[in-house]
């Protein structure tokens, strides 16, 4: 039995009498003008469709292919745009955190403090977010079994923190490929947390253009609908109004106009999978 993780009167990650959660945004924070935009897009679909969203956007990508490229922001001024957009669209906000250090205060803007799929392991970096008292969402490592992810959830439950999801986004396969394998989705769910399937970097080719990351987002369709028919808790999407010109994998994130397309599909098969 999957817990009821509690955001707030809206939003319950677990409930199978409401749909999905959508976690959404664009990969990396931009120009503000340009994420209002995103968020904006995005919260006009999901409010169209019934669908509880929570916005995504990552103040600093640590771990980015090469040396030269874009990072974001940074932690000051990351959380002070998140809160912007928090402030003005009235929505709860979901960021990466890379160091324990930053836990605390991403913990005064964010709603779920995010933990990078490279990072998932990292006993210090878990144990700070989960001491804050927020939900943790942890980004299953491309290197780990499904099984591997219950003595991360033990390091979290530790400090007596529970408020957790845990995200699949794809195992290691070969050079510069993953692949989702989908019975790792129920398997996680057997930790008694919801699950969360992150499809678009499911569709990731990690390094693959040399400098950066490449991707294969004609596929994220069908993995979304693949996973939400296993009967996912929540969808996590990077979405961008241009993924042409974004300044993180672009190549595997799907654009603004596409995105109700994806969501209907989805909301359609979870409500069969629910049986609302």
């Amino acid at each position: 039995m999957v817990k009821q993780i509690k955001l707030n009167e809206n939003i319950i990650f677990g409930d199978k009498a409401s749909p999905f959660v959508l976690l959404a945004g664009p990969c990396v924070l931009e120009e503000a003008d340009r994420v209002r935009k995103i968020a904006a897009g995005i919260k006009e679909i999901t409010d169209r469709l019934g669908i509880p969203y929570v916005f995504k956007a990552s103040f600093d990508k640590a771990n980015r292919s090469s040396i030269e490229s874009y990072r974001g922001p940074g932690l000051k001024a990351g959380l002070k745009l998140l809160k912007s957009i928090k402030t003005e669209f009235d929505l709860p906000i979901i960021s990466d955190i890379h160091e324990p250090g930053q836990a605390a205060k991403a913990a005064e803007v964010l709603d779920i403090l995010q933990i990078p799929a490279f990072l998932s392991r990292q006993t210090d970096l878990l144990t700070a977010a989960a001491e804050t008292g927020k939900i943790i969402n942890i980004k299953k490592g491309q290197f780990l079994a499904p099984w591997d992810i219950d003595q991360v959830v033990k390091k979290v439950a530790s400090t007596g923190n529970e408020k957790i999801l845990l995200t699949e986004r794809g195992v290691s396969f070969g050079y510069n490929n993953l692949v989702v394998d989908m019975r790792s989705l129920p398997r996680m769910q057997q930790t008694g947390y919801p699950v969360v399937f992150d499809a678009t970097h499911s569709v990731q080719l990690p390094g693959g253009a040399g400098d950066s990351s490449d991707g294969q987002r004609e596929y994220i369709p069908h993995l979304t609908r693949a996973a939400v028919a296993v009967g996912i808790d929540a969808l996590f999407m990077e979405v961008h109004d241009q993924p042409e010109e974004a300044k993180s994998d672009g190549a595997n994130m799907i654009s603004l106009e596409n995105l109700e397309t994806i969501l209907k599909e989805a909301l359609a098969i979870d409500k069969v999978v629910k049986g609302r």
